[in-house]
């Protein structure tokens, strides 16, 4: 436990003090009874157990006084809480490599049981956007709390040559805060990037629009501390190198401006060579630097997963992440109620007990 003032805890060492002083102010009041004529007519008259009962409403009072100050120094403490991420942008590696069956039956039908069993798990209150990349980073579905939208999603991906894990990255960072100015048009496409407003969409991906319309000029933004923003999240999952696309180090330095945590995953046999379960052939390259990276970067973490097994224990670990986290939360309003309680009792006792004496 911590406490913002600590100064205010001296005032506990006045607790004995005014223990001696009730004490005290007892003797006073016994000394007072030998008046009467008898002591012994005041014990039968107060009867059996009266007179620890006189003495219990100041024990409690004196009790409640030790919250009280505990209040005043206003104390700090650590709980585990639900979450307050709402929104998770998962982006998923579907380059030709996820062909690759070091585990079973390849790696890209492990990817998506794995990042099923995910969505399925997570609490409703927590939205989730996915991004597929290869060659190209596409929206494949905006945050949504709809699980079954996310489970079609997962279901839809399609391999292709590439694997751009930069534009990934920034495309995700785009979808969670659409409105942090990013300049994602002239980071994928060039600052001369234009599209023709009149072009057709008819098959494009869903949410590819988010790309590939020209937005208004970027926004300015104050940079802020990594890891300060605590509203959502980047998974991004690669079993690859980058062939092309924006940085991932450059990518990674626009999500930690934003306060975004990137949690990445190194998916796949550090084997540098696999075998697809047809004809192809991969040279894989898992580019664990640059992951471990974009990680640190933005006060995220890093795991590798070789096997299907160690990619849903990484994100049954992810799961209790962004489910439940702990704070430091200030409980002196608790302190207080709990005092206040113990002052009623004290005072009902005492109207109770000590009515007319």
């Amino acid at each position: 436990m911590r406490f913002e003032w600590p100064n205010f805890l001296w005032l506990l060492a006045l607790l004995p003090v005014l223990a001696l002083c009730y004490v005290q102010a007892m003797r006073r009041r016994r000394k007072d009874a030998i008046g009467y004529s008898s002591l012994s007519l005041i014990k039968a008259a107060l009867g059996p157990g009266q007179r620890w009962r006189r003495h219990l409403p100041a024990a409690l009072l004196g009790l409640a006084l030790i919250p009280l100050v505990l209040a005043m120094a206003r104390p700090s403490t650590t709980f585990t809480l639900p979450s307050d991420q709402v929104t998770i942008v998962m982006a998923m590696d579907v380059s030709l490599s996820m062909r690759a069956t070091d585990m079973k039956p390849n790696r890209i039908a492990a990817a998506k049981e794995a990042a099923k069993a995910f969505v399925a798990d997570l609490p409703r209150s927590i939205r989730v956007g996915i991004v597929a990349f290869a060659g190209t980073a596409t929206v494949v579905q905006t945050p949504t709390d709809n699980r079954d939208e996310l489970m079609a999603a997962i279901d839809a991906f399609q391999l292709q040559r590439g694997t751009a894990t930069g534009s990934a990255l920034l495309v995700a960072l785009n979808l969670l805060l659409p409105d942090s100015g990013v300049d994602l048009e002239s980071a994928l496409f060039g600052r001369d990037f234009r599209r023709d407003p009149g072009a057709g969409a008819a098959g494009a991906r869903p949410g590819s629009e988010e790309i590939g319309r020209k937005a208004a000029p970027a926004k300015a933004f104050t940079p802020v501390a990594p890891g300060s923003f605590t509203n959502g999240a980047i998974i991004l999952l690669s079993d690859g190198r980058r062939t092309t696309g924006v940085d991932p180090v450059v990518a990674a330095k626009q999500a930690a401006d934003r306060g975004v945590k990137v949690y990445t995953v190194g998916f796949g046999s550090k084997d540098p060579n696999a075998n697809s379960a047809d004809e192809w052939s991969f040279y894989l390259r898992l580019d664990e630097e640059a992951l471990k990276q974009m990680a640190a970067i933005t006060t995220g973490e890093y795991q590798h997963a070789g096997s299907s097994s160690d990619l849903r224990k990484v994100y049954e670990g992810f799961n209790t992440k962004f489910s439940m986290e702990r704070k430091e939360t200030e409980v002196g309003a608790l302190l207080s109620g709990g005092a206040a309680l113990i002052i009623a009792l004290a005072a009902f006792l005492s109207m109770r007990w000590l009515r007319g004496r």
